[in-house]
């Protein structure tokens, strides 16, 4: 038991360099109908102007626990163009980022009508991010003086590029994250290297019965980092159901590593890969949007058996001239229309 709590504790700390990320961390946002932040063609994908506010915490029983806040907003400007923006900040522990992102989008049309969503879409997002690692904190007596008390801080530009593709009730979407090569310098090449480049495709397909009050999104998320080959995988279903007051919906993701890491349980060499559980739960009230997230780890080893918890909040701006009805607005971004 002592050697497993020496092998999480050696984890723990090298943990940061070993999948440290530019830019905003994929965890659940897009699941609560904020594609845009995963996928910079969707900016604009909608036929209204979208603000959305995210929070998530994790281990709430830690001091200095990982945390992000995300503030998005993007609409669509004319038949063809998109813009958003995103403001945003990461921290965890004494590593913060912060930075934000201007996006613009083209959406070439070859729909026949306002029924027949045939969409293609370009999008890309410039950012200015800023990494910082704060050790003011640090107790020389307790820290090796030579760090404690040093603050090192380091600012870029990444971009974010994709493409998106809608056909009738199919969408998919292909986004490279941190397409160049940046060293925030607060860490060596050797601990922190400049290739942050990941990879994410994202598919879904709407089930829209002929009653009109109930509908059905499976979807998928597979994401690869080039440098150290990591690929995850997010198997999600959501349900929508149309009350006379409002729109409710949930759905369950579920996040598999394909990576495996090996650990010592007793005498015994056992490996594990990294799974999440993510159920969600949301409404939507006319122009407003609430949704709450929580992600369960499971395994045998966990640093906690809390949860991370996520809240989103939106609101719809506008009301466009698109399209109408439930199915062209959920074949634009996994949600339906707002209601007036």
């Amino acid at each position: 038991m002592k050697l497993t709590k020496t092998y999480l504790l050696l984890a723990f700390l090298v943990s940061p360099f070993l999948y440290a990320q530019d830019g905003i961390p994929v965890y659940s946002d897009y699941f609560a109908d904020n594609l845009y932040l995963l996928h910079p063609s969707m900016a604009g994908g909608a036929d209204y102007t979208k603000l959305r506010l995210t929070a998530r915490q994790q281990w709430f029983d830690q001091d200095d626990a990982p945390n992000v806040q995300t503030l998005s907003f993007n609409t669509r400007l004319n038949e063809n163009s998109g813009i958003g923006a995103i403001i945003f900040n990461d921290k965890n522990g004494y590593h913060s980022q912060t930075g934000g992102f201007l996006t613009y989008a083209h959406h070439l049309s070859f729909s026949r009508g306002s029924s027949d969503l045939n969409q293609l879409s370009f999008g890309l997002s410039a950012g200015l991010i800023q990494s910082k690692l704060d050790e003011t904190q640090f107790d020389p007596n307790n820290f090796d003086p030579i760090i404690a008390g040093i603050v090192q801080s380091s600012s870029y530009i990444n971009i974010d590029t994709g493409v998106s593709y809608n056909l009738g009730n199919f969408s998919s979407h292909f986004t490279v994250k941190n397409l160049l090569f940046q060293n925030r310098r607060l860490n060596s090449e050797e601990f922190e290297p400049n290739n942050q480049r990941s990879f994410n495709l994202t598919s879904a397909y709407f089930i829209i019965p002929n009653n009109g009050f109930w509908a059905y999104e499976p979807s998928f998320l597979f994401q690869w980092k080039e440098r150290t080959g990591e690929q995850t995988i997010d198997i999600n279903a959501k349900v929508f159901r149309e009350l006379d007051f409002a729109r409710v919906w949930g759905g369950l993701s579920y996040r598999r590593s394909f990576d495996g890491a090996e650990f010592i349980d007793g005498q015994e060499i056992t490996n594990q890969k990294l799974q999440y559980f993510t159920p969600v739960l949301g409404i939507n009230y006319k122009k407003f949007l609430f949704a709450y997230t929580y992600s369960y780890q499971t395994g045998s080893v966990q640093f906690q058996t809390g949860g991370f918890h996520q809240i989103t909040l939106g609101y719809n701006i506008f009301d466009g001239k698109i399209g109408s009805g439930w199915s062209q607005d959920m074949r634009y971004n996994g949600m339906l229309r707002p209601r007036n």
